[in-house]
């Protein structure tokens, strides 16, 4: 709907000023990890309005609202994407309905466009048109992420493993910043590298191997 196009569209201005320095507040993500009961989510959110009120002159929030989980050994709970109801089975059809219809609640009732998790960059595309942000996890800073990372036009940040090398992280920044071509949902697509891509840090191992 337009009213939420338009939402988005000044607020992902106002994150690229801020990511360009033209803006001088501090951008705050945060949020719950795993946003897997609309109702708390949309408590939560609405509560969030409020602080944001308070500290707007200083911080521009954008929440976390993460669907995707990922899952170290691949099994288990992995998010209301693939199981909306958690005491039921996996229903993915069901899953992208719940997901971009808490999304679409979250931008009407409170003003905010989220962030979300790009764990698997084909599933990026159901939410695109509603997300602030993407992070791109520990476990998957590889080739696909960081391509489909140069073409979302909103930030990406890159995430390093806990053990604190750095390297793989930075050279996801570097391939996610640049031009790219490749194949993505059926089609080849051709970017123009995303200057907003950046890093969270997730600890540092310094020149002595020290975490």
């Amino acid at each position: 709907g337009e009213e939420v196009t338009k939402i988005k569209e000044e607020r992902d201005q106002i994150i690229k000023n801020i990511f360009e320095g033209k803006d001088d507040r501090f951008l705050l993500i945060i949020g719950p990890c795993s946003a897997d009961n609309e109702t708390a989510v949309l408590d939560y959110m609405n509560r969030m309005v409020k602080v944001q009120e308070k500290v707007k002159d200083k911080i521009f929030i954008i929440p976390h609202v993460y669907t995707n989980k990922p899952r170290t050994k691949g099994t288990g709970y992995k998010g209301m994407l693939h199981q909306p109801d958690p005491t039921k089975g996996e229903d993915m059809l069901a899953g992208i309905i719940a997901i971009r219809e808490m999304h679409t609640r979250v931008v009407k009732e409170t003003g905010f466009t989220c962030a979300e998790e790009m764990l698997y960059p084909e599933n990026h595309r159901y939410l695109s048109d509603l997300l602030a942000y993407v992070a791109v996890g520990a476990r998957s800073v590889d080739q696909l992420h960081r391509i489909v990372g140069s073409g979302v036009g909103i930030p990406v940040g890159m995430k390093n493993p806990t053990s604190g090398d750095i390297s793989v992280m930075m050279n996801s920044i570097t391939a996610a910043q640049a031009h790219q071509k490749f194949l993505y949902r059926g089609w080849e697509v051709t970017t123009d590298g995303n200057p907003l891509a950046h890093a969270i840090l997730r600890g540092y191992v310094d020149a002595y191997g020290r975490a």
